[in-house]
């Protein structure tokens, strides 16, 4: 039954079937497209007409393809494309201040997924909390959706398809004016975030910030010309709250480590035996952060068609994404020193209560009682992403038989610091009136207890002094030229043959510099250099109200204005500000360039037997060169800053140049049978590659700039790694047994070589020479500091500032011991990329959708179970490589769509999965704990022009939590909140 709808909801409805339709720019009609009577039987309108569109795109692919298409022009189901890409099945996504930024695919994660833009090869760039990413992953967090027209996902390999993506390539698609033609619309959106109002009043953003949109699309001269543009602005203010055991934990064997030595051992209840395995933590941080974000996205496109045979496409699309955040601590570092422990049962051994003593001591020549640090530091910076993409595409059928389409386009993605300050500054503040400090594991919120010294109920603001700093500037940039030639022929007997070459030139930059001070012991007097008035007192646990245990914490901190304490810290060092900047040239950069050569031929049949049979055979040549050049800076020495803490010492910085090739054949066959008209048996094969990070090809060697008692670590690249090889196989069975309903069962499975894992080297670089264990170290143990003892690093520190002030080396003032010669060579472990893995993954996907008759009620539901061998051990303590991001996921779409009323209920749940084989900086597994998530679209078309909608994200308000080795040893638990949107859009 045909539909009679205006013909300009004709046309929108034309473009996003063709849009559906799985084409790259390198590969165009091919020998199983739709037939041109399939636009005459779904007309593409509101929630059912998008999940029918989808439908479609799935059923008529050649391999096994899913998407999302927009419900109409500038009304994609999503406010966030991740978001939206979560709903298909095998797709997670991760999600970054509570709203998605990067997916992985069938188990395979963001870095080997690769995103194209209208068939086009992107490139990401993104700064990480204090360093620019070695991701190659897109962050969907910098696109908005409203331009958008569809997302198709390419979960099986093609010759036709640009390699990189191996768990999927993923192609966004926008809007072409000649198809659109004649079209007008605008939208306004109104957000209320709710996890900005669990913030400071200082630190909250607007209660209610703005969206807008629009698309403009025009055709003229008899339909020859074309011109289309699309913009949208958004601003978004929210915050987000952290408990956070964000320096890692620790990991001995039974009868080792500090349990091990008699005192520590006697106090503990339930303790680990020999066999198992036990953690105790680096530190305890609660942390709240409000962020601000504007999005700006645009797209400019212009068409001239002067012959029905030939089009060319001009286009030019822009966004930038500017986040600025302020952030506020509470934090204890421990020591070691696991003085009254609790444990968990079981081989796996976790604190369900730690403490560490605190001895109080009066302090000279101040007169105050001082104990450790209670750490309350500040932070107040910003960063900026940026990406351009300007395209010409020229599509010309040379005849009957013969189309051939060129591209090309050149695109960069730029990522770096918004603020004088740099990309990532913090400020250590610090009162001395910590005595014995308990954590409480037992719940889900780790619970901080702290003892204050006698008589003293709240800590006063004249107690406050500032500490260390760190005022970092990271940079990120990526470019890309492409040119694509791709050409379609047709023969007699209506097989065809698709063939295309590309080149593609690919530089990634990553740098950064930083300027740190480890003045850790604090500088300058108690409440004489920093007026009372520059602290504000709060207390922590108001702010974690959807956490069991919060209102029991110890909360007590200071906040302060970042400027005024940044001034307040140059004044009390004279004027000098250079400690407070982050340095005006990098200090390690990162430089990789890319070069590679394609070719591709794929034919395609059609057999018509009593059940036709479509086939697709082709073979990809991939060829890639790479250079990578490093600068990085040379270190000069080591200096121990405080108990635990070791800074490195850098010199000035060199450049280092290394370089490495290869080349792959990827084969592919693509099999569908139609077993009836509804019914599809599906079967794929083909081999896939993924490009190593950009750290893993670094061309020098790195030091950490922080090191521990125990050494320091570093890393270093080899641009002679070899990508990543997947040999995939599909297997799919699909019953479409209404206009807008189906089942499939899929089965998936890749065996994947050339895994990057890591090695572990321990080295001396630089004849560099740490205090532990020389001159001064070994008399302080001579003379009564007892090696493995409570204090025993303080005790040595206290001994050699008594005894050598002034001998080469120490420097009492500021609390700093270096290492000279004749002191032990520092060890360094030193992280080495190497391709020394293999392994399988396989799963299935399941698949249905049900529209109920025309009652405009309907579901779509789908459940993907995915399972590897490459797993974490919990019990082994070195270094290991297993697959992250591998999860179970489920998504449950309820939906009403009739009349002027849309009504979508959208619950997504991900099981639990390893995010990372580090804490911080030692070996030790991250897991993210199952999370699900309901979202809630209400949409009212109030006239043909207008429509109002309603949405709520996170409507529960889950909270997020990770862990490691076990569920009580939390390395992040995080709030956010609920995020309210009401809008309307009007067509022209």
């Amino acid at each position: 039954m045909k539909h009679h709808v205006p013909q300009r909801r004709l046309l929108a409805s034309a473009l996003l079937l063709a849009l559906a339709q799985p084409a790259f720019a390198q590969a165009v009609a091919e020998a199983d497209d739709t037939d041109a009577d399939t636009l005459d039987t779904v007309v593409v309108t509101g929630i059912r007409g998008s999940l029918t569109s989808s439908m479609n795109l799935k059923r008529d692919a050649q391999g096994i393809v899913d998407g999302i298409v927009a419900e109409d022009i500038g009304k994609f189901p999503d406010t966030n494309l991740a978001e939206s890409l979560q709903r298909i099945s095998g797709v997670s996504i991760d999600r970054s201040m509570g709203e998605g930024a990067r997916v992985t695919v069938r188990g395979v994660g963001p870095d080997f997924n690769l995103v194209l833009l209208n068939g086009r090869q992107m490139p990401a760039s993104s700064i990480e909390a204090t360093n620019a990413s070695n991701s190659r992953a897109f962050d969907f967090a910098n696109l908005a959706s409203e331009s958008v027209s569809a997302v198709d996902v390419y979960k099986t390999s093609r010759a036709a398809t640009p390699t990189g993506g191996i768990g999927a390539t993923i192609n966004i698609k926008t809007g072409r004016p000649l198809d659109m033609g004649e079209l007008a619309n605008v939208g306004v959106k109104a957000v209320h975030d709710t996890s900005n109002d669990n913030l400071p009043g200082k630190m909250q953003g607007s209660s209610v910030t703005g969206e807008m949109s629009g698309i403009f699309s025009t055709v003229f001269a008899d339909g020859r010309f074309g011109a289309s543009l699309s913009a949208s602005y958004q601003e978004r203010d929210l915050g987000y709250n952290e408990a956070a055991v964000g320096g890692g934990w620790y990991a001995f064997h039974g009868g080792e480590g500090p349990l091990a030595l008699p005192d520590q051992a006697a106090n503990a209840t339930n303790p680990p035996q020999p066999g198992d395995v036990y953690s105790i933590p680096q530190n305890l941080i609660y942390a709240l952060n409000g962020v601000q974000r504007q999005r700006t996205n645009a797209q400019g496109t212009l068409q001239f068609a002067p012959s029905d045979r030939l089009t060319a496409t001009l286009d030019y699309t822009y966004s930038e994404n500017r986040v600025q955040t302020r952030r506020h601590e509470l934090s204890t570092w421990f020591n070691q020193a696991a003085s009254r422990t609790a444990w968990t049962d079981g081989p796996i051994r976790a604190p369900l209560s730690y403490t560490e003593f605190v001895d109080f001591a009066l302090h000279e020549p101040s007169g105050e009682i001082r104990g450790s640090d209670l750490a309350m530091a500040g932070a107040h910076f910003a960063t900026r992403n940026e990406n351009k993409s300007l395209g010409f595409n020229v599509e010309w059928e040379v005849n009957d038989a013969l189309d051939l389409v060129f591209d090309y386009h050149t695109s960069s993605a730029e990522s770096g610091a918004d603020s004088p300050w740099g990309s990532n500054n913090t400020i250590g503040t610090a009162a001395f009136v910590r005595g014995d400090t308990t954590v409480d594991f037992s719940r889900d919120f780790p619970v901080l207890g702290v003892q204050l010294p006698d008589g003293m109920t709240r800590i006063g603001a004249d107690r406050m002094m500032v500490t260390g700093s760190s005022f970092r500037n990271s940079y990120m940039r990526s470019e890309i030229d492409q040119g694509q030639v791709s050409g379609t022929f047709r023969f007699a007997n209506y097989s065809s043959l698709n063939f295309g070459a590309s080149y593609t030139d690919v530089n990634n930059r990553s740098a950064y510099g930083f300027s740190q001070r480890d003045d850790w012991g604090g500088f300058g007097g108690f409440g004489a250099d920093y007026a009372d008035d520059l602290w504000q007192a709060d207390d922590m646990g108001r702010y974690f109200g959807e956490f069991d245990g919060a209102g029991d914490m110890f909360g007590q901190f200071f906040m302060f204005d970042f400027a005024k304490v940044r001034d307040a810290a140059i004044a009390a060092r004279g004027g000098d500000a250079s400690a407070y900047l982050p340095p005006p040239d990098f200090t390690t950069d990162r430089r990789a360039q890319e070069k590679s050569k394609s070719a591709y031929v794929q034919w395609n049949n059609t057999w018509d037997f009593e059940m036709p049979l479509h086939a697709s055979i082709g073979v990809r040549y991939e060829e890639t060169d790479v250079t990578s050049r490093a600068l990085v800076p040379i270190a000069t020495g080591l200096t121990w800053t405080g108990e635990n803490e070791f800074a490195v010492q850098f010199g000035d910085p060199d450049f280092t140049e290394l370089r490495g090739s290869y080349d792959y054949w990827l084969p592919s066959v693509d099999l569908s049978l139609e077993l009836t008209d509804s019914i599809v048996l599906r079967g794929s094969y083909g081999h896939s590659i993924g490009r190593p990070q950009w750290n893993h090809i670094q061309g020098g060697q790195t030091l950490d700039s922080f090191a521990a008692f125990e050494g320091g670590t570093g890393s270093q690249g080899d641009p002679g790694l070899k990508p990543l090889e997947s040999k995939n196989f599909d297997l799919s069975f699909e019953w479409y047994y209404g206009e807008s309903s189906y089942l499939s069962v899929g089965w998936f499975r890749k065996d994947i070589e050339n895994y990057i894992g890591t090695s572990v080297v321990e080295i001396s670089p630089f004849d560099l020479r740490t205090p532990v264990g020389g001159a001064y170290y070994n008399e302080a143990v001579a003379n009564g500091c007892t090696p493995g003892s409570t204090g025993f690093r303080g005790c040595v520190r206290d001994y050699i500032f008594d005894n050598f002030a002034g001998a080469p080396g120490v420097d009492v003032a500021n609390g700093t011991i270096a290492g000279q010669p004749g002191d032990p060579l520092a060890v360094f472990r030193i992280t080495v990329p190497v391709n020394k893995d293999s392994s399988s993954l396989d799963g299935w996907e399941l698949n249905a959708q049900h529209v109920f008759g025309e009652s405009g009620f309907g579901i779509a539901a789908n459940y993907t179970i995915v399972d590897s061998d490459l797993t974490y051990d919990d019990y082994n303590l070195g270094d290991q490589f297993a697959l992250v991001g591998l999860s179970d996921s489920a998504n449950l779409v309820a939906f009403y769509d009739k009349g002027p009323w849309q009504i979508r209920a959208a619950y997504n749940w991900r099981d639990k999965f390893l995010s990372s084989t580090y804490d911080s900086w030692r070996p030790n597994p991250v897991y993210v704990e199952d999370y699900g998530q309901l979202d809630v679209n209400v949409s009212y078309q109030v006239n043909d022009q207008f429509s109002i909608h309603a949405e709520a994200i996170n409507l529960t308000d889950e909270t997020m939590r990770s862990h490691g080795r076990h569920e009580r040893q939390v390395f992040y638990a995080t709030q956010t909140g609920p995020r309210y949107m009401f809008g309307f859009r009007y067509r022209f």
